[in-house]
């Protein structure tokens, strides 16, 4: 009975890795731009299972009106669904719930 076991468990690791791959291998860089007409002052992006914002990505910088950056949202989590917060100089933020990382390269704050 073991030897038919061992079989069923590699077969079904492999089946486990070939549909956790692509996103695990996923390019996860965005450009971040601001259309906006403020400056950016604080950007979050934490993934779906996260339960806070984590940490200010753009720390001491800021985005100004018509700049771009570019993030990789590669936490080693395996999560393709991030949730943006953006900070602006006047005290707006706004939100952008379940952006997937996976399949854009870039993402408009306008």
């Amino acid at each position: 009975m073991f030897h038919r076991l061992v079989p069923a468990c590699l077969l079904s690791l492999g089946l486990l890795g070939a549909v956790a791959g692509p996103a695990a291998a996923a390019d996860r860089r965005v450009q971040i731009v601001n259309e906006t007409g403020f400056t950016m002052v604080e950007f979050y992006g934490s993934n779906k299972g996260s339960q806070s914002w984590e940490e200010d990505i753009l720390g001491q910088d800021v985005l100004e009106d018509g700049q771009s950056v570019v993030i990789n949202f590669d936490d080693e989590s395996g999560y393709c669904k991030f949730d943006f917060r953006a900070v602006f100089e006047d005290g707006d933020e706004v939100v952008e719930a379940g952006v997937n990382v996976c399949e854009i390269g870039s993402f408009t704050f306008e």
